[in-house]
């Protein structure tokens, strides 16, 4: 028996460490090693994002276009730093706005979780429900800072289309903003963001943490002590990203559409840009098909953000566990 032990490998994760919550983690190697991870990753989606950044911007002559057809040309006539326009700018100025989204996504998914014991209902109902009321919050919370980065990345990415200004980096694009509309400039789409992003991101870990359990649950796994393999774990939580990803896209890309065009135009021909007036003039030139241009990159980039970013995200979460 001795040597059956010795033999035998080492232990894996118990299933409860599929869900750690805030009072499990080492809080400063939680954002070290979240800002080390998050960064890589949004390189590796940067140039999607990109593609379909132009490809949503009225006038580009991109819309009609395929992603790749639109990705070939910046490629050659830009090389790498085509690909990565704005990614200095969004992976320096996410830090802070990461350490925010992340803190107020986990403490007010455990405050929810706690109030939610009370209730007698299906724990993937409860989890679900708590997830997605914590994707809700966090969004909420970090539009008000993202927004504004997010006007500048974009303008960044969309530089030389028609009707865009040209700017000499994120402060050039500041400044420039700032002169003609004020703070309000960055904070363009700030109202269409908050009121779509929110329930949207709600939707996101709301159906992500009610598959991660399903699935769970549908493997055999009913013992939170239980020990799924690290090769499980991982399948697990990039089937649910994936998943909860690809609907998010499907659901979001036609007021994405109208976010990115109201944030990147400078043609004020029809008075100050508006979701309205943006919305009402992506109807009349493009018909309902428009709301879907970039498509195609969208749900590229939000399948494999979901998988990937969850992959990551529960990867960093295990890694800064205290030590007991």
């Amino acid at each position: 028996m001795a040597e059956e032990t010795d033999a035998s490998p080492p232990p894996e994760l118990a299933l409860a460490d599929t869900d750690i919550n805030w009072e499990r983690l080492d809080k400063i190697r939680f954002h070290i090693i979240g800002a080390v991870l998050f960064t890589a990753q949004s390189a590796l989606l940067h140039p999607v994002s990109v593609v379909k950044t132009r490809m949503q911007v009225a006038g580009s002559g991109m819309s009609q276009m395929r992603g790749m057809d639109v990705f070939k040309p910046i490629l050659r006539n830009d090389g790498i730093p085509g690909i990565f326009r704005g990614f200095g700018t969004s992976a320096i100025g996410s830090l802070p706005g990461r350490v925010l989204a992340l803190t107020s996504l986990e403490v007010s998914k455990d405050m929810t979780l706690k109030y939610m014991d009370r209730f007698d209902m299906p724990e993937a109902t409860r989890v679900g429900v708590a997830n997605g009321v914590a994707g809700m919050l966090s969004n909420l919370v970090s539009c008000v800072y993202y927004v504004p980065l997010d006007v500048i990345c974009q303008r960044l990415m969309v530089q030389g289309l028609p009707g865009t200004a040209s700017c000499n980096g994120p402060f050039d694009v500041v400044h420039k903003v700032m002169k003609v509309e004020g703070v309000r400039g960055l904070y363009r789409g700030f109202g269409l963001t908050a009121l779509t992003q929110s329930p949207a991101s709600a939707l996101w870990w709301g159906a992500y943490g009610a598959a991660q359990h399903v699935i769970w649950r549908s493997l055999g796994y009913n013992n939170e002590m239980e020990k799924p393999s690290h090769a499980e774990m991982v399948t697990v939580q990039a089937t649910a990203g994936l998943l909860a990803g690809a609907c998010s896209s499907i659901i979001t890309t036609p007021l994405d559409t109208v976010k990115t065009r109201l944030q990147v135009m400078d043609n004020f021909s029809g008075g100050r840009p508006s979701v309205l007036n943006t919305t009402k003039t992506l109807l009349e030139q493009e018909g309902w098909c428009g709301f879907y241009r970039g498509f195609g990159p969208r749900f590229l980039s939000m399948s494999l953000y979901g998988t990937t970013m969850i992959v990551t995200y529960e990867l960093i979460k295990r890694l800064s566990l205290k030590q007991d």
